[in-house]
């Protein structure tokens, strides 16, 4: 990552946040872009987000940019667009798959870069990400296809890759993480505290060991733990 100007696709979640300030920190000049789409949860994550931001005092970071790329025409009945059938605590990974989400906001993000001569796009995709459209083939292609038809050379960055969500709290311990935003069924400006992002934002926190200031609608009487894994934490106890 040679060019000190960037923008860092930002959600308002752990990963994308922890991101943008270890950036930052770097002395890079950096653009938070928050893309929305329309996502049930997109309204509470902005409240979130803004809130994080304005922790930040780093004079390379741009004021947030907010850009939308509705996806209910194409998306339909989804769970995401219409909060109905959530993914819950003990779900896999996959449930929680957007169709095309990377695809989507790369596009969008890649236009915006182009016409702001921005060289760099940051995403905080972590070790083990499980989807097709965060794959370094896909994100290599991309940055190579996007570059040709807009005329200008980019790279997609994802400086986490090798990292775990535990070791990604772990680097950013020092932030205030209980304002960034991971739910997917939020209550009021709450994280409902059992929904599949919830239980993998507190199971991340036990396993760091790093206390967890989120709050949670529900935090008791839920089992935030597979099965299996749930064992394995019982018996190390």
């Amino acid at each position: 990552m040679k060019n000190r100007r960037a923008c860092v696709l930002i959600s308002g979640g752990l990963d994308s946040c922890v991101l943008l300030a270890h950036l930052a920190e770097q002395g890079r000049e950096l653009t938070p872009l928050y893309v929305q789409a329309g996502l049930v949860w997109e309204r509470v994550e902005l409240i979130w987000l803004r809130r994080f931001l304005a922790r930040l005092n780093h004079p390379g970071l741009k004021p947030l940019r907010r850009l939308s790329l509705p996806v209910e025409d194409i998306y339909q009945s989804h769970w995401s667009t219409t909060g109905k059938a959530v993914p819950g605590a003990q779900t896999e990974d996959s449930a929680v798959y957007l169709p095309g989400r990377n695809l989507l906001l790369l596009s969008k993000a890649a236009i915006y870069c182009s016409l702001n001569r921005i060289g760099v796009i940051a995403l905080g995709l972590l070790k083990g990400n499980p989807f097709p459209d965060a794959t370094p083939a896909f994100l290599h292609d991309m940055a190579g296809l996007a570059g040709d038809a807009l005329s200008h050379p980019l790279e997609i960055v994802t400086p986490f890759r090798s990292l775990s969500k535990t070791e990604v709290i772990h680097l950013g311990k020092a932030l205030p993480l209980e304002l960034t935003f991971s739910c997917i069924r939020p209550v009021g400006e709450e994280h409902c505290g059992g929904c599949n992002k919830c239980a993998e934002r507190r199971r991340a926190f036990a396993k760091a060991g790093v206390k967890d200031r989120t709050g949670y609608h529900r935090r008791t009487g839920l089992d935030i733990w597979p099965e299996s894994e749930g064992a394995d934490r019982a018996d190390s106890n």
